[in-house]
């Protein structure tokens, strides 16, 4: 049986810091500061820091509060961990700049969405053009 895990020494719980950044992930993407947040839990700010960074454990009740606030499915918060609990804390995949990105393609209305998306591909396309004969004259 394995040891039990004690978080003053072994630190945060992974999924605990999953699910913390699953939090902030959807946080950030939707324009909400971690105060707004925190006033729709009833919470202070620092609480909701200590949350996003799994220094703090939510409670379930936290959890299906903060799914209802930031009005996604309290599966989402678990997004990602189907495969089994990550072994090592993994390093969060967005970066701010894709994440304002995201934050202003959602605010876009549905017509520029679909321009944006279109001018995306055109610039990868050219992108693979140009590679092309880079590739062919390095063979």
């Amino acid at each position: 049986m394995p040891r039990r895990r004690i978080a003053s020494v072994d630190g945060p719980d992974p999924i605990d810091i999953h699910v913390g950044s699953r939090l902030r992930l959807r946080r950030s993407l939707i324009g909400m500061s971690q105060s707004e947040l925190a006033g729709h839990l009833g919470l202070t700010f620092q609480q909701v820091q200590k949350y996003e960074k799994g220094t703090n454990r939510m409670s379930c009740s936290m959890l299906w509060r903060a799914a209802e606030a930031l009005d996604v499915p309290v599966t989402f918060f678990f997004d990602g961990l189907e495969g089994g609990i990550r072994s090592e804390v993994a390093e969060d995949p967005l970066s701010r700049e894709l994440l304002t990105l995201l934050r202003l393609y959602n605010a876009a209305p549905e017509g520029v969405q679909s321009a944006i998306v279109k001018l995306l591909r055109s610039v990868v396309e050219i992108g693979e053009e140009e590679e092309e004969p880079r590739q062919k004259l390095a063979s």
